[in-house]
């Protein structure tokens, strides 16, 4: 082992797909229900209760996370109901609690049939608002016709219009819905069979246009939700891993408390002290999957017998770290040391805030001299 260590750090298949149901669910991160059997499973040796634990965990964080997706695309609908002033009937977004995973799946099998119709029926209320405010007032080209060829039926061209409309995806974007309503329009200054099909194959075209930015919005949106789940997820695990830490060398008589230099261990600086270390302490940091730690000197080292102090600290920090390493796997995280520096080989480093406290003490006594 070593004074100075550099530790890469991977969790345990159970503790990452409990974090991610905790983050679901809205309950703090901790590792629970299965994701701890399968864990107990995995200290005790036990392969095969091990697998049906981590089956059943991923089940059911895979369930979850189909009823987030619906519960987004209920919400997306909802938005775009009441932009259209339409009234079309939604399922309410399910709160997951304690349903098994076959009763979340087959909750979304359902509410996928009824965002499906949903989506269908806000298609129509939108075909019918265009073309109502299209043949609101009867179009004198539809009327009249041209000679040598006879005006399309008025009825059959608002028919055709509402299919083809119906085809608009209902969150297509104001800029989009108006495009499409334009080249719509233009069947008012139609006055053959040929040329209302000729601004029906327009809107055919811009329909198409608005759909594709519908669907590249909502593929942007899923990938932005996805960064931010891998952000809350890394940021989940990060946190577990340092209340991991804190709690294994607490339980070992260890003080744990944030970094000086921070003043916070929200950025996963910590600072671990012990009664009988008055001139020495630990500072630790945990960051993206590495663990590193070092010890530092409360105050510079002045005689041999500081030195040999120093050493004996550094053995008895090696020796607990081996000890928290154990804990930490029992946790489900596993370390390997990646760097090590043997008790010793190198002079201890002096703490930033000795560092700080001596050069205020130095600005102090010149001062003083200044003014004899």
């Amino acid at each position: 082992m070593s004074s100075g260590i550099d530790a890469d750090i991977a969790l345990d298949a159970a503790v990452v797909l409990t974090l991610g149901m905790n983050r679901m669910l809205g309950r703090g991160a901790g590792v629970a229900g299965r994701g701890a059997q399968a864990l107990a499973a995995l200290a005790a040796g036990r392969a095969e209760a091990r697998a049906a634990a981590l089956a059943e965990v991923e089940s059911h964080e895979r369930a979850l996370r189909e009823v987030v997706e619906r519960n987004a695309r209920i919400a997306a609908l909802a938005e775009t109901r009441a932009k259209i002033g339409a009234e079309v009937a939604l399922p309410r977004p399910l709160r997951p609690d304690e349903q098994t995973p076959g009763e979340l799946t087959a909750w979304c099998a359902a509410t996928d049939r009824a965002l499906d119709e949903a989506e269908r029926r806000l298609s129509e209320h939108l075909a019918a608002q265009v073309s109502t405010q299209i043949f609101a007032v009867p179009a004198e080209g539809l009327k009249a016709g041209t000679a040598g060829s006879a005006p399309p039926p008025a009825q059959d061209v608002q028919r055709n219009l509402e299919r083809i409309m119906t085809r608009l995806l209902p969150d297509a974007a104001d800029e989009e819905r108006r495009a499409v309503a334009e080249a719509a329009r233009l069947l008012a200054e139609t006055g053959t069979a040929e040329e209302a099909e000729g601004v029906l194959q327009e809107v055919r075209l811009r329909i198409q246009a608005a759909n594709r930015g519908v669907e590249e919005r909502r593929a942007a949106e899923r990938r932005r939700a996805a960064e931010r789940d891998a952000a809350e997820q890394a940021e989940a695990e990060r946190r577990y891993v340092l209340d991991s830490i804190t709690a294994a060398f607490e339980d070992m008589g260890y003080e744990v408390r944030p970094g000086f230099e921070t003043l916070t261990a929200e950025d996963g600086t910590v600072t671990l002290t012990k009664g009988a270390w008055p001139d020495h302490s630990v500072r630790m940091r945990v960051e993206d999957a590495h663990v590193r730690a070092s010890m530092v000197r409360e105050r510079p080292a002045e005689s041999e017998d500081d030195r040999r102090v120093d050493v004996e600290r550094e053995r008895e920090w090696c020796e607990a770290f081996e000890a928290a390493r154990t804990r930490l796997a029992d946790a489900g995280i596993r370390s390997d040391v990646a760097w090590r520096l043997e008790p010793g080989v190198r002079e201890l480093p002096v703490s930033a805030r000795a560092r700080q406290t001596g050069g205020r003490t130095g600005q102090r006594e010149r001062h003083r001299e200044r003014h004899k």
